[in-house]
């Protein structure tokens, strides 16, 4: 990935990018395999109380505090909603990661049709009748089905639901169509051996920060037709277009002395480049990929970098993540641009699990991972469905314990659940002896946007809540966002002071940009979390760095900057 940092990144060597094993398993994975199944058996029609028993064990095991791959068949029948057969195959998953039954309904079931639940109004149930009736196996077939009438004819459904599905469609068509930057940087990690000749810069929204993408641009040097031939591509002027890996690629070839422009019109926006079109303009020269043109005389006047760019145009540099037409250019005339966080500024991580719920490292894991970085703190934000109260005052004693062997300080803190009902997980007694608190919607996705952002507002009226974790609660390309007003709760936040989490899970990067923007302009603190489950995943905290930058956050707007000693101050 590439950091926030003012100047392009160039390359010249090939990074490298690397299935739990199945003693790692987790209570997460092992619901999560027992909802696949439940959602399985509903889909190729099998009976629907051993769907129900399946759906009723993963609810079971996802509440659980105690590990239940370290269990027992007799101990896991104790368990309520765990029979022996289930019993059996949680032993089944501890030891080989998957169980037989799963397996078999995977390969009887297309993976093709269980996509199409990503198609919002479509369950289980109804995709059954649509394989089994309609012979329905892809998106496209359920959008010929659709344009044809078909579902209409089926025995409840009717024109409404129909016209539903049909917005579902074009809603699944538009996620499916965007990049993760997880996928983009598993594209990327390929490009390097293809552009071996020079160097190259990745540019296009990429380069700017945004969450999704919808391909890779690249400013290169070196041999096109070295490129082209290794591709089997086509040209178009200076640029190569191709797709790796499912993923469309455009790479531009331009001189060293030239990338300045290059890479400026290569990272875009379309509006910031009009913007910065019409600042050249106004001193007689016209912008292009290749350089400034003299509007006088059509002399051409080349850059090797984009800082001369911005230097020759009177202009302080525009960091990439700034470059989307909201006043950053006026404000780079002025030499009046903000002084953007830096990765540097980051004194602690404010949301991290353990094993204690659904992580994978312990807390003195954390903690080396906490020195490593030279944190003065990591929050221990554990789900309050998987921690009891007795347990999460065993788990304070034992944070005590490890404290007193390193630098970095673990905060004994909680991530909370918002129930369906507005209520929290935990009674205001417990959550008072905390040293912080994230609330966060786990449940009732489906529920009308009033009463769910209802629900986040009466979180934050709650004295003891210091942080709403992942506002949004999407999951890029797997769950759009939860039907959530945020400008209410952004407006709601600015009077209890409560804070908005700016999730780093590549998967989560909530919240998105324009809110991050919007809540600084409200004077809404935010609060940068890895939400990491492995020590592996608190690098990401980059991801909430970049969107940070990306809302125009100063070190000021972002409270993980502040010391120990602040942030203790802040929370009381």
């Amino acid at each position: 990935m590439v950091p926030p940092v003012s100047t392009a990144i160039w390359y010249c060597e090939r990074s490298v990018i690397m299935r739990a094993p199945a003693g790692s398993v987790t209570n997460r994975d092992v619901a999560e395999q027992f909802l696949v199944m439940s959602r399985l058996l509903e889909i190729a029609g099998e009976d629907r109380y051993r769907s129900e028993a399946y759906g009723r064990a993963s609810r079971a095991i996802d509440r659980l505090a105690l590990p239940v791959t370290g269990l027992d068949v007799e101990e896991l029948v104790r368990i309520p909603g765990i029979g022996a057969r289930i019993a059996g195959q949680i032993r089944e998953i501890a030891e080989t990661g998957s169980f037989d039954e799963l397996d078999d309904m995977r390969a009887a079931v297309p993976a093709s049709v269980v996509d199409l639940l990503g198609v919002p109004g479509i369950g289980p149930r109804t995709l059954h009748i649509l394989w089994k009736r309609l012979g329905i196996l892809t998106v496209d077939d359920l959008e010929r089905a659709v344009r044809g009438r078909r579902l209409r004819a089926l025995r409840g459904f009717g024109p409404k639901r129909e016209e539903a599905i049909e917005r579902g469609i074009r809603q699944f068509r538009r996620r499916s169509n965007r990049i993760t930057r997880p996928q983009a940087d598993a594209v990327l990690a390929s490009v390097a051996a293809l552009l071996c000749d020079g160097r190259y810069a990745v540019a296009g929204s990429y380069r700017r920060g945004a969450s999704t993408v919808d391909g890779l641009d690249i400013v290169a040097t070196g041999d096109r037709a070295a490129l082209v031939r290794r591709v089997a591509a086509g040209e178009s002027g200076d640029g190569v277009s191709f797709s790796l890996d499912g993923v469309p690629l455009n790479v531009r070839f331009t001189d060293p002395g030239r990338c300045g422009t290059a890479l400026l019109g290569a990272t875009g926006s379309d509006g910031f480049l009009a913007r910065l079109g019409d600042v050249a303009l106004a001193r007689g020269y016209r912008f292009t990929p290749g350089g400034l043109v003299d509007c006088s005389d059509g002399s051409l006047r080349a850059f090797a970098s984009e800082e001369e760019v911005f230097s020759f145009l009177g202009m302080a540099f525009i960091p990439p993540e700034l470059r989307e037409d909201r006043g950053e250019v006026d404000l780079a005339l002025r030499h009046a641009l903000p002084d953007l966080l830096e990765i540097a500024d980051i004194r602690g991580d404010l949301h991290a699990h353990t094993t204690a719920s659904d992580g994978r490292q312990s807390l003195e894991d954390v903690a080396e991972a906490g020195d490593a970085r030279s944190y003065e703190y990591v929050a221990i934000t554990d789900h309050s469905s998987r921690v009891s109260p007795e347990a999460l005052a065993r788990q304070q004693e034992a944070i005590e314990r490890v404290n007193r062997r390193h630098t970095c300080e673990l905060l004994c803190g909680s991530e909370v659940d918002i129930r369906s009902d507005g209520t929290l997980g935990y009674p205001d007694g417990v959550l008072a002896d905390l040293d912080i608190v994230v609330a966060s919607v786990h449940s009732g996705f489906a529920q009308d946007e009033d009463l769910l952002t209802r629900r986040i507002l009466t979180a934050m009226e709650n004295e003891h809540v210091d942080i709403i974790g992942h506002p949004t609660g999407r999951l890029l390309g797997r769950r759009p966002p939860y039907a959530v007003d945020l400008v209410r709760v952004i407006e709601h936040a600015a009077v209890t002071g409560t804070a908005l989490e700016i999730n780093a899970s590549p998967l989560r990067l909530d919240l998105e940009d324009i809110y991050v923007w919007r809540a600084k302009k409200q004077g809404v603190k935010l609060a940068a979390g890895t939400d990491a489950h492995r020590t592996s995943e608190f690098s990401n905290m980059q991801n909430a760095v970049l969107q940070a930058r990306r809302g125009w956050c100063a070190p000021g707007d972002v409270v993980n900057t502040l010391s120990l000693s602040e942030l203790t101050e802040w929370v009381s």
